[in-house]
């Protein structure tokens, strides 16, 4: 058992190794949006499904109770949390339109959109990166190894270079909180 403990702990050591030869432009680029948008009066929707739904809500939490008093908190929403709007679009309009049709309503242009997805193909993440781009938001992808559909789609693909599933949601919530704290200190 410990050298399973010992073989997963390196491997997510292995992981952010490789993130940081590859994502902190990137990484950096994303905070400086956000920093933006704050600065300008918008705001920041995150959303995807399972895990990168807790995860869209973790970062969230993080950009809205920020630590830095003295800093106006970035206005941010998971489109996650809302069980009678997740339900409703899904019963009247369908399962692939609960982003989109939430994006449609809430967002506007120059607010930016976080989708989270490890496969980087799920379609209602993709369809409301879509609306958010036809809305005229900029749009960060948090994604696995490769980043599927949406790597091609979002602004700025912050594509994780692993196949782990596992791996791939550490370093997102890695990457959340690496954001939330730039934010802070600008």
């Amino acid at each position: 058992m410990r050298d399973k403990i010992i073989a997963d702990l390196e491997d997510s050591i292995e992981s952010k190794r490789k993130m940081r030869e590859t994502l902190v432009p990137l990484i950096e680029t994303a905070a400086k949006w956000m920093i933006a948008a704050r600065n300008n009066g918008n705001q920041i929707l995150l959303f995807g499904n399972g895990g990168s739904a807790a995860d869209s809500q973790h970062i969230a939490a993080e950009l809205v109770a920020q630590r830095n008093r003295q800093k106006k908190p970035l206005r941010a929403i998971a489109l996650t949390t809302d069980t009678s709007i997740l339900t409703s679009i899904a019963n009247d309009c369908g399962y692939e339109n609960v982003f989109s049709k939430q994006v449609e309503a809430l967002a506007g242009e120059g607010d930016i959109v976080i989708c989270i997805s490890t496969s980087g193909n799920s379609l209602n993440v993709v369809k409301g990166v879509e609306k958010a781009r036809e809305i005229g938001c900029k749009t960060i992808g948090l994604l696995g190894a490769g980043g599927g559909v949406l790597k091609n789609l979002v602004d700025l693909p912050l594509a994780v270079p692993s196949a782990s599933r596992q791996r791939i949601q550490e370093c997102h919530i890695t990457i959340g909180h690496i954001l939330s704290r730039l934010v802070d200190c600008e």
